[in-house]
This record gives structure tokens, sequence and C-alpha cells, in this order.
């Protein structure tokens, strides 16, 4: 197969991507109208339009380079979540910058994932467009959950606390957490102060913005789960 390359999921394992299981296919990219031959079983080859040389790892094996193949991944996903996962995992793990996915992504000018991309990409590049408290209460007034307090300040022992989302009626807490959460300084102090919250007495759910994104129903269905127990009923 001339000018065939390893791509998409199969390309970022051959990079180190770790945590981060595909189909159980071997990937391959060719350029289209390449007519390459029936692939062996348990390989996928993907002709594409977006082929470009310089886009290969030519040492070793052909593959994509990571940025390439996060995008490769995502479109071909097999469902939103799982495209979501492959860019936010090839940044996460320091494969690719999100400059550089989201300058690959721009040259995607047709398909149905691309606008979902483009907010991913934003997402781990810490933009100014994750899902904030605004957002969020939005969503509970469509689920017809009641009005939460935003931003809270709660005193404790080791000082304030800012709480994203809090209904004080019902001691119900939500933390709403973009990717930068997963840093492990954050993680760490994160997961203190909700200790701590947690033993006052508030139930507190920890809410990734991103997953707000794809499907909010389950998270705001632990919300209502949390509401209700504590004594709140709907209407």
């Amino acid at each position: 197969m001339p000018r065939a390359a390893l791509a998409g999921v199969t390309a970022l394992h051959a990079a180190g991507l770790t945590g981060v299981h595909g189909d159980g296919f071997v990937h391959v990219a060719a350029p289209k109208s390449s007519r390459p031959l029936p692939p062996p079983s348990g390989v996928r080859v993907h002709e594409t339009r977006r082929w470009r040389d310089d886009d290969m790892i030519t040492a070793g094996i052909n593959r994509s380079r990571p940025e390439v193949a996060a995008v490769q991944a995502s479109l071909w996903a097999r469902s939103d979540r799982e495209a979501a996962l492959y860019i936010a995992a090839t940044v996460q793990q320091r494969l690719a910058s999100a400059d550089d996915v989201a300058a690959v992504l721009e040259r995607v000018q047709r398909d149905k994932r691309r606008r979902l991309l483009g907010t991913v990409v934003d997402e781990v590049r810490g933009g100014a467009h994750s899902i904030n408290e605004l957002d969020f209460a939005a969503l509970c007034r469509r689920r017809g959950l009641p009005e939460p307090d935003r931003q809270v300040v709660v005193t404790r022992a080791e000082g304030r606390a800012y709480l994203d989302v809090r209904w004080r009626r019902w001691r119900v807490v939500v933390e709403i957490d973009g990717v930068g959460h997963l840093q492990p300084d954050r993680w760490i102090d994160d997961s203190l102060r909700h200790n701590e919250i947690a033993l006052s007495g508030d139930v507190v759910l920890r809410v990734p913005s991103l997953g707000l994104r794809l499907d909010p129903s389950p998270y705001l269905d632990a919300v209502a789960r949390a509401l209700e127990r504590a004594g709140w009923r709907p209407g």
C-alpha cells in the first residue's frame, strides 16, 4: 500500500498514549483514491483527502503525528464521548499541545463532529468557553430543579472556601470541574477541601464541564437524587 501510515488511535498508542483503549482494530490512513488493497482481518483503512506528507513521522513504521492522529481518532470514534477522550488524553499526556491539535482541526471543513471537537479543544486549552455556574443553573431550570446559589462562600477552620454551586436549604454542593482540575496540585487541594465540606454535612457532587457538554442528563439525574434525598420534591 503506497504512502500508507498508522493513524488514529493506533498512531496515538505508538506515540505512547496510555489508559485509552480503541476499538480493537489497527487503523491505517491512505490518500484518497490511492486504491489500497483489501486489508487483512483486524485492519481498517481510511482513505482521506486531508493527507499531507508532512503530517507523517517516517522514522520506523510510518505513522501520523500525534496532533493529526488525535483528530483522526476523534473523527473516526464510535461516540462523541470517545471522540472527546482522544483529544483530552492526547493533550493531558503531552503527546501534542492543544494549539497543535486546534491547527489540525481547522483543516476539517465538513464533519458532524467539527463543532464538538472545537469545544473540546477549548476545554483542554483552558479557554473561556467552559460551562460555568450560569450555564449549569440554566440546565437546572430546564430540568425543573430549584435555582441554586452560586459562588457561595463558606468559612471553615482552615479558612474560606468558594463553592461553585450550593443549595443551602438541602445542603447539596456541586463543583464544576474544568480540565485544569485534573492537574495533580489542584486535584489534591480540591479533594481535601471537598472532604471537609462533606464532613460538615453537605453532599458534594463533582461534575466535569466536559461531561456536561457531552451529555448533562446523568449529572442532573445525580443532582436530582441528592436533592430528593434531602427533602426536595419536584413541583
